[in-house]
């Protein structure tokens, strides 16, 4: 089996491609907002109802937004989905000072969350 992200990427070229979905073609950043906001709701839904069959679907509409803005990014020429995934790592990486760098170590998730504030604050200045 290939690399299943690998596979949806591409899959997301497809649908966007010549021979591709009409519908999928037609979508832009903004047409695709109201999209967005729908899966994210549905996923919280499902999270309150604590109904995981439900979280695993309506999470993987949620990957479908992203991969697809990702594959309209890209078109346009602004960033890829790996653009977006380096930017996630370097983040979390930064961000966790305490886990991946010479941070003293947070002993609870409110220290690791004033950390991650620090750090945000720290970003957002410069």
């Amino acid at each position: 089996m290939k690399n299943l992200f690998d596979d949806l990427v591409e899959t997301f070229a497809i649908l966007r491609g010549p021979n591709g979905c009409p519908w999928d073609k037609k979508q832009t950043h903004e047409s695709l907002i109201k999209n967005m906001r729908e899966e994210s709701e549905e996923f919280i839904a499902a999270v309150e109802k604590k109904d995981a069959d439900n979280m695993k679907e309506e999470l993987g509409d949620v990957l479908l937004q992203v991969l697809l803005h990702a594959q309209i990014a890209k078109e346009e020429g602004l960033f890829t989905i790996d653009d977006v995934m380096q930017g996630l790592y370097d983040k979390l990486h930064r961000r966790h000072p305490h886990v991946f760098g010479d941070h003293a170590k947070a002993t609870s998730p409110e220290e690791a969350l004033a950390v991650w504030k620090e750090m945000k604050k720290k970003e957002k200045g410069k």
